[in-house]
């Protein structure tokens, strides 16, 4: 069993000769490549090793949460050497594989079931996301215009630079499907004046939105309701998405498309903000089954595919990767800096996967083939619009 790690240590050496780190095994056996070793990877038992071998990210992840697998120092560091032989490339016997079918039915993203997956993740309690997200309880990728900013400015940046995409003006309707906490119907509603409706299966999210709308005078404009996009009727001038919809699972994009079709106004303006992949590889079992049940991260060419097939018309797309990576980093610090009130809040197993979670997520931007796109389109198509993206950008 130690050669077979001894063969992926010398794959990630190989694939990057100037990498410093070590693999520790139960029985004090070492295998080091350079001088100064940045990461020390520690298989604590066999069967930790084992679990690895026969299930891949799902192995080690259920290893490290456990404690049976342990990484000192840089977590970033083995996380990039693992994506650069990919781990899930390992075979993985076939009875691993109908359980990975099994757990990908069972949280199918049905009317019913989502819900339930969506509970699962973002209920976990406000006290909880409040340790680690910024004062606008924003939980999608910020946008940082310059390197001092702080996380906060960045998330308004984020708001700002979605309403200057969609062209926000006065009075129009909005509808933002999957609004979290209630940032950017908020932000829309304050600065551009719009009325809206977002919507959100989370009850925290739900109670937490319409308190602070109220707080701020504004619920004769907007509001948030707990309801699922394909119950909701009506039309809005604008649409917006942020970070919901890789919860809508990849049976259900045409139904999502269909249904954003439907509610946006002939002409009117779209914008999806998500995270996908360049190119499709299924779902990793470990996240469907600890982090974001029903979760499925697109390929841009398949979104764009359903858009296009439902009459809506690609205008503009915009990968912000790098972004998300340094959200995710910015977040990572507030978590470690509040490790004792998360563990005093769940258990040891928690504190583990949830910083498996953000670390592996950061790894993901910026060494894998995880991306954040924005696309604008439009329903139908739309002749009036800027030439340029001037109209973003200006001061």
């Amino acid at each position: 069993m130690k050669e077979a790690f001894r063969d992926i240590a010398e794959m990630m050496h190989q694939a990057d000769p100037t990498a410093c780190f070590a693999f520790e095994f139960w029985d004090g056996d070492v295998i080091t490549y350079g001088n100064k070793p940045r990461s020390i990877v520690q298989f604590k038992t066999r069967n930790c090793a084992k679990e690895i071998l026969g299930k891949g990210f799902t192995g080690l992840g259920e290893s490290y949460m456990a404690g049976e697998l342990e990484v000192i120092d840089d977590f970033q560091e083995i996380l990039r050497l693992g994506l650069s032989i990919n781990f899930d490339k390992l075979k993985v016997n076939l009875l691993k594989k109908l359980r990975f079918v099994f757990l990908s039915i069972l949280y199918r993203d049905t009317i019913s079931r989502s819900p339930k997956n969506i509970s699962f993740h973002y209920d976990l309690g406000n006290d909880f996301y409040s340790l680690y997200l910024d004062p606008t309880m924003t939980y999608s990728c910020a946008y940082f215009k310059n390197e001092g900013e702080s996380l906060e400015q960045a998330q308004v940046n984020k708001y700002e630079h979605i309403a200057r995409k969609l062209m926000l003006s006065p009075g129009e309707s909005l509808l933002d499907v999957g609004c979290g906490w209630g940032g950017m119907i908020i932000h829309a509603a304050r600065e551009y004046g719009v009325n809206g409706i977002g919507i959100t299966l989370s009850r925290n999210q739900y109670d937490y939105a319409n308190t602070r709308i109220k707080e701020l005078g504004l619920e004769d404009r907007i509001k948030v309701l707990c309801q699922d996009y394909r119950e909701l009727n009506g039309q809005f001038d604008k649409i917006v998405s942020i970070g919901m919809f890789e919860h809508v699972g990849q049976k259900y994009i045409p139904a999502f498309m269909r249904r954003v079709s439907k509610l946006l106004k002939r002409g009117g303006l779209g914008l999806l903000h998500t995270i996908g992949k360049d190119k499709s590889s299924g779902s990793l079992p470990w996240f469907n089954k600890y982090i974001f049940p029903g979760g499925y991260l697109p390929t841009l060419s398949e979104t764009v595919h359903e858009m296009g097939d439902k009459g809506l018309s690609v205008l503009d797309v915009e990968n912000l990767r790098l972004h998300y990576a340094r959200t995710l980093e910015e977040w990572v610090n507030n978590y470690e800096s509040n490790i004792e009130k998360v563990r005093a809040m769940f258990d040891e197993q928690f504190v583990r996967r949830w910083r498996l979670f953000l670390h592996s997520s950061i790894a993901g931007f910026k060494y894998g083939d995880i991306r954040l796109f924005q696309i604008l389109f439009s329903n139908q198509l739309n002749n009036s619009l800027p030439a340029t993206r001037e109209h973003i950008y200006r001061p």
